[in-house]
């Protein structure tokens, strides 16, 4: 032992074992170490099952963990044999003890320190191995199912007649395949080479052989089985060209055999497939042989054909063949990839129509009143009033809408019209004093719906509210206005136990609540509640008294998040939006299907194509992918979750995608066939954002039908860039209703707009029918404008606005003090030959923190209006401002008075234009106490003016009334003009 002493003399300290309890209290707590690791293992197991299991989709839980269980231990077992197998064998043919060299000698004290453990080495390196590979193979569990239970697309490639399904679902479980066999075949050659090594199979500076027969032909035989799998590869490939990815004349991501490929590699392949097992059986000879000249010499003119023939036999091709007639000898391959790419995406039946882009018609005041026919113009940005909402309609700081609201549509007297709604969720960040009771078990939910009319204001520039309040109340009726599951809910809540829930706030103090519904998961059981405090990392989960009989847990509360755990196989679009549907809060979430494997058919990329200037501001509008490279997309599932329960619902929608069939196949009883949808339902169902922007994008390029335009690229066109802000990002589509120039009515729409590529003027209008349950659902229709004239794109329309003397002065004096001017979305509308655009201006400022309408943009035909209202706007663009009354009947002799004559009218407008002028003073100076003052008084004078004009016409003055209208002043108010 050590000299713990001060010398030789000193005394010695020596160390003996522990002693029992020490021993005990150390075997104790490795004990419960080990017991908290596996409770912890089995906790977020447990959570995982009981939630699935609340939400009645067991099956997707357990088809989906007994799947990935299989694939662990077949794949892990399977490369742990092949690994064990070939150390055992290779250790097995090791030569017998000769003289021993300074290698050998070297070499025996590791053979000797091993010995001991050679069965545990042996053990422990086949099952790390296998842990890795199972690991790896049990992430292929998509693949396999989708393997396993492929449906046929009943469509075949043009090069190799193979229906689509070879290559969405057979191909890419081959190639796993395929690595897998790679990865074994290494991983046996590397264990097998390193163990022939240490016994002497192997000799590097010994003298003699560097090889015994033995290990000669073990490891020919392993490397045989690499090269087999290589022609198997090669082989393979082939099939791959018709899915190959290439940079095509400045195309990113075009798919599928170009001249070169079907010309040069695939004939390499072909020729490198037979060299490669030619290659395999001489390998395999060295068992009788025991040399490796014939193999080595095989490997060498191996790796040689794949230089020349698979690598510089093409590059000949392309450039002394294709090169230099490059339209001729690509036109083929370019026709077929336009086929498959407008199939794939779901544009084949895209309408193009020639559009002039201006108007015929010489007397423009007939287009008055063809504008209200053609769109319901809306003048409420989502985008913009969501904190108006907030502001109006929040009531309590702890509820919050989000950041952009959505557009959807709701009858009112029969008739449907564009309406922005929003729901008041829960705002944790606003509660009055945050602790963890309050936090998840007093503030819980959400409360009603907040709609507005999106094609009209009131005459301060606020939404016209068809449902507000707390709680709310209107045109939507009676339904159960609790919001449990929300856009903006990501925190758990325990509901339903002792512990009561603020339900809302009035002028009588707080009502309280218990939940009712059977959602989320019940806390009664201590093994649950003791899981779900580990899973949360909340101990008080374990021993709060404000947990008892009847407690739920609820989380995963997102609309979204539910729709992604329960149908982990489709790609959820980024905007959820709500609905009352049936007298229930409806969250519904459009989902899609997709595949990377459609032959000939063109990539993107869902994360880039998706992206706006909308996405760039808020996450939360980001696509859910389960694959960012896609070639193939269908919105094949319409989704609902219960703002209330919870309960989600998957609903076929495209009943011909064999891709969701398959999937259905694999998941059975999880999606509910579409006859199930219900008309109320059905009527807010539209066409989804993330799939319109997916095919704008595609159609920039793919509107064209032939391949020689398309390889001129002179008809290539792009998304413009948002003109009402400077993020750089594309413009979103906006939801519209309107009538494109072949339809009889208003539809409910989709649009976007297209500019050449690298200009700013206009290319083409796009529209797709977003109504649910319409013959003409889906169907895309764009107006294409002639390329010999210019017209005006969204960019230049913007710049034309702001550049214009008059408007300038307008938005400067808007700006004034501290105010912000906010710009509305830019809508465009086709009308007789023309192009409407439609802008709303808000202004932010003073003592306001919301935006109101203040003014709106008008341009048609190269004439531009800057008004306070639309219909000032549109009649000062169409010359329907001041036009003469209607004349009196024939015999009717009477006229009514002018204005001028009672003296009463006279002092009232007066009055009135005194008011107004108070109210743009007080606009100038921010001063918004006073601006509702003189709004007040402008109200009532005008009021008077028109009692005392409709007293004087009841008196018999005349045939007929005379009452002075009022326009709003730039900042929103009226401004008296009597009429003539």
């Amino acid at each position: 032992m050590p000299d713990r002493g001060g010398g030789p003399s000193g005394p010695r300290i020596r160390v003996g074992r522990p002693s029992r309890r020490v021993r005990t209290l150390l075997m104790t707590l490795g004990v419960l170490a080990v017991l908290g690791m596996v409770f912890t293992m089995f906790a977020g197991f447990w959570t995982d099952w009981l939630w699935y299991r609340s939400v009645n989709y067991s099956s997707v839980f357990t088809t989906t963990l007994w799947t990935k269980i299989g694939l662990f231990f077949v794949f892990g077992l399977l490369m742990a044999l092949a690994v064990g197998f070939n150390i055992w064998l290779a250790h097995r043919l090791r030569p017998p003890l000769s003289a021993m060299s300074m290698e050998q000698q070297n070499l025996d004290r590791y053979r000797m320190s091993i010995a001991p453990y050679k069965k545990w080495l042996l053990l422990g390196i086949t099952a790390l191995v296998g842990l890795i590979a199972g690991a790896s193979a049990s992430g292929q569990w998509r693949t396999w199912l989708m393997w396993i239970n492929g449906v046929p697309f009943g469509q075949k490639d043009p090069q190799f007649k193979l229906d689509v399904a070879f290559y969405a679902f057979d191909l890419p479980w081959y190639r796993f395949l395929l690595g897998f066999g790679f990865a074994a075949a290494i991983l046996s050659v590397i264990a097998a080479a390193l163990t022939h090594y240490l016994y002497g199979g192997l000799r590097v500076t010994s003298p003699g052989a560097r090889a015994t027969a033995a290990a000669t032909g073990h490891l020919s035989v392993l490397i045989g089985i690499f090269v087999a799998l290589k022609a198997v590869a090669y082989w393979l490939d082939r099939y791959g060209l018709a899915v190959k990815s290439s940079d095509f004349r400045a195309t990113d991501n075009w798919t599928g055999l170009r001249y070169v490929d079907a010309n040069a590699y695939l004939p390499a392949k072909t020729i490198l497939f037979c060299i490669a097992v030619i290659c395999a059986l001489l390998f395999f000879a060295t068992i009788w042989r025991r040399t490796w000249q014939l193999p080595v010499i095989g490997f060498g003119l191996m790796v040689l054909s794949a230089i020349l023939i698979g690598g510089l036999y093409p590059a000949i091709v392309q450039k002394f063949q294709v090169q230099p007639n490059e339209q001729a000898k690509e036109a083929p391959y370019v026709e077929k990839n336009l086929e498959a790419t407008r199939k794939a995406y779901g544009i084949d039946g895209t309408k193009v129509t020639d559009y002039s882009g201006t108007s015929k018609t010489e007397d423009k005041t007939t287009l008055r009143d063809d504008v209200g026919s053609t769109a319901s113009i809306r003048i409420m940005d989502p985008n913009i009033v969501s904190p108006t909402f907030q502001q109006l309609q929040q009531i309590r700081n702890y509820y919050a809408f989000p950041n952009n609201l959505d557009v959807d549509r709701y009858a009112k007297d029969g008739k449907e019209q564009d309406t922005v709604i929003g729901l008041r969720e829960l705002n944790l960040a606003g509660i009055p004093k945050k602790n963890w009771i309050n936090n998840h078990f007093r503030y819980t939910h959400g409360f009603g719906v907040v709609a507005a009319q999106g094609t009209s204001a009131d005459a301060q520039g606020r939404p016209n509210f068809t449902e507000s309040d707390l709680p709310s109340e209107g045109d939507l009726g009676t339904y159960e206005q609790r919001i449990y599951y929300g856009e903006k809910t990501d925190t758990y809540s325990i509901v339903g136990g002792p512990q009561k829930e603020i339900d809302y706030s009035d002028d009588n103090g707080e009502k309280t609540t218990s939940y009712k519904g059977d959602s989320g998961v019940n806390l009664s059981n201590p093994v649950n509640r003791a899981a779900y405090a580990v899973a949360f990392g909340e101990p008080q989960i374990l021993y709060s008294g404000a947990i008892g009989d009847g407690s739920r847990i609820l989380y995963n509360r997102t609309p979204k998040e539910r729709v992604e755990a329960v149908a982990p196989w489709l790609t959820i679009d980024g905007d959820a939006y709500p609905a009352v549907v049936n007298g229930r809060i409806q969250w519904i979430v459009d989902a899609y299907t997709t595949t990377n494997g459609y032959p000939y058919s063109s990539r993107t990329t869902l994360g880039d194509t998706t992206a706006d200037s909308l996405t760039a501001a808020n996450d939360n509008r980001a696509v859910v992918a389960q694959q960012n490279q896609v070639n193939y997309i269908r919105n094949s599932v319409k989704a609902t979750v219960d703002a209330y329960t919870g309960e989600v619902k998957l609903y076929q929608w495209d009943t011909k995608d064999p891709v969701l069939k398959t999937w259905m196949k694999a998941f059975p009883d999880t999606v509910e066939p579409k006859g199930e949808i219900s008309k109320d339902l059905m009527d807010h169902l539209r066409y989804p954002q993330d799939l319109f922007k997916v095919q704008r994008e595609l159609l920039t390029r793919y509107h064209v039908r032939d391949a020689t335009t398309f390889l001129s690229g002179s008809e290539v066109w792009q998304v413009p860039d948002d003109p009402t802000n400077r993020s750089g990002n594309a413009v979103p589509p906006y939801y519209l209703s309107m009538k494109m120039p072949d339809q009889q009515a208003q539809s409910f729409s989709l649009t976007t707009t297209f500019t050449p590529n690298g200009r700013d003027n206009l290319s083409a209008f796009m529209a797709v029918d977003a109504e649910a349950g319409t013959s003409d659902y889906g169907r895309i229709r764009i107006l294409k404008l002639p390329t010999n004239t210019t017209v005006n794109g969204p960019k230049q329309v913007q710049s034309q606005f702001n550049s214009q003397e008059e408007i300038a002065e307008s938005i400067r004096l808007l700006r004034g003090g501290d105010s912000e001017v906010e710009y509305g979305n830019l809508l465009t509308v086709p009308l007789d030959g023309g192009l409407l655009y439609v802008e709303p201006v808000y202004v932010r400022g003073g003592g306001l923190k919301y935006p109101l309408l203040r003014k709106v943009l008008v341009t048609y035909g190269g004439q531009t209006a800057f008004e306070n209202t639309l219909d000032e706007a549109l009649n000062k663009i169409f010359g329907a401002e001041g036009q003469a009354p209607k004349p009196p009947d024939e015999g009717d002799t009477t006229t009514p008075p002018p204005t001028s004559d009672n003296p009463t009218v006279q002092q009232a407008l007066e009055d009135a234009q005194k008011a107004f002028d108070a109210g743009q003073e007080a606009l100038k100076e921010n001063d918004w106490e006073a601006y509702g003052r003189a709004q007040k008084d402008l109200e009532e004078a005008l009021q008077r003016a028109e009692d005392a004009q409709a007293q004087a016409g009841r008196g018999g003055a005349g045939g007929g009334e005379s009452k002075p209208s009022a326009s709003p002043s730039p900042s929103g108010s009226p401004s008296p003009k009597p009429s003539s």
